[in-house]
């Protein structure tokens, strides 16, 4: 059975690669010369940064509240 749902995942995937082959991007094109692409990677790099520092801080108190116990 896992065999068969990896198999069916795989073929999925591979007939998605070539649907988008022949497609273009406008959003993207247009985005990249106005210079607005950098604003959204700049947002999105923030985010998961922000995410990162969260999560560590989590896992420091976490590790501290262990250590008490």
């Amino acid at each position: 059975m896992k065999k068969i749902c990896l198999l069916a995942f795989l073929l999925l995937g591979y007939i998605s690669v070539f649907a988008q082959q022949n497609q273009q991007v406008e959003m993207a094109d247009f985005m990249r010369s106005s210079g607005k692409i950098y604003v959204v990677i700049a947002s999105i790099v923030i985010i998961f940064v922000g995410l990162a520092i969260y999560l560590f801080s989590i896992d420091k108190r976490l590790r501290k509240i262990e250590k008490e116990k």
